[in-house]
């Protein structure tokens, strides 16, 4: 579907609202990511006194994700994603993002659940740099940001080494927390070929 350039929000859509309701949702949606995107630089320089992750939807399940592991926040209805020949069902393809070629991975695929299917709502947020690796994650939505700090460390799930730790808050909400420089190194995520070796090895 064809969409305005740098907002995502489908043509048809804009084109059926009255004017000045398009406007103000371009400018929501735009003030939203700005936020986001400060306060995620802000926890990473240390200007948050508490620690922040944050909380994405992965096949209906809440997940929180370390802000010093996470690179950049795109809408996915703005990216094209080319797929690769003979690569696993959660290796959705190579996306160029800003001039670099990126791995984008459906994550709740990838741990079992149904796959993520692009919608509104869907983020593609970006490995850090640090990871060493051009890979980004498919998320159904991005739940903003969650303080740890007064969350209660559950019993840990029966998973692989990067999805081990779960945490409840105080209205009850659990989450799992993913670790993405652990993933980085898993086996299995390393080897997305459809033939790969390494099926399963990470306990999904």
């Amino acid at each position: 579907m064809r969409t305005m350039p740098g907002n995502g929000v489908p043509a048809p859509a804009l084109l059926a609202m009255p004017p000045f309701e398009a406007g103000a949702r371009q400018g929501r949606l735009r003030q939203y990511q700005l936020q986001l995107i400060e306060r995620v630089q802000a926890a990473r320089s240390g200007a948050l006194a508490a620690r922040k992750e944050l909380g994405v939807l992965l096949g209906g399940r809440c997940c929180l994700l370390d802000l010093t592991q996470l690179g950049e926040i795109v809408i996915a209805s703005g990216v094209q994603i080319q797929a690769v020949p003979l690569a696993q069902d959660w290796y959705l393809g190579l996306a160029t993002m800003r001039g670099r070629l990126t791995a984008v991975i459906d994550l709740a695929r990838y741990m079992g659940q149904a796959a993520c299917v692009p919608g509104g709502d869907s983020r593609i947020i970006t490995f850090s740099p640090r990871l060493g690796m051009n890979c980004a994650l498919l998320v159904e939505r991005v739940l903003g940001l969650r303080q740890q700090r007064g969350m209660q460390c559950m019993p840990s799930p029966d998973g692989p080494p990067w999805a081990r730790q779960a945490l409840r808050d105080s209205e009850g909400q659990l989450w799992l927390r993913l670790d993405l420089a652990q993933l980085a190194q898993a086996e299995r995520f390393l080897d997305a070929g459809y033939a790969g070796t390494a099926t399963g090895k990470d306990g999904y």
